[in-house]
């Protein structure tokens, strides 16, 4: 008779590494969708015989700005507080 081999279970992530995994991919969708909205508003700002170009990317910009900028400071500061987790583990060890 053959035994079935048991083979060890994968562990199972954190529920905190869980919602922090599923929180950055949202906002890195979020980021990706408003990127692509914005730059299709450009590039239609940019054809469109009515608008003139100049206001166009002075309505903009502070906004682009504003979103890249907030969205990449969310990111880079969750993965600083993955760090500070990963040392403060260590140092438990």
């Amino acid at each position: 008779m053959n035994k079935p081999i048991r083979q060890p279970r994968k562990p199972v992530p954190d529920t905190k590494e869980k919602l922090t995994l599923y929180v950055t991919l949202m906002v890195s969708t979020t980021l990706c969708i408003s990127v692509l909205a914005m730059v299709a508003a450009f590039l239609l700002g940019l054809w469109a015989k009515e608008v003139d170009n100049g206001e166009i990317f002075k309505m903009i910009s502070p906004a682009f700005s504003t979103l890249i900028g907030g969205m990449i400071g969310f990111l880079s500061g969750i993965k600083l507080m993955q760090n500070e987790e990963d040392k403060h583990k260590d140092r438990k060890c």
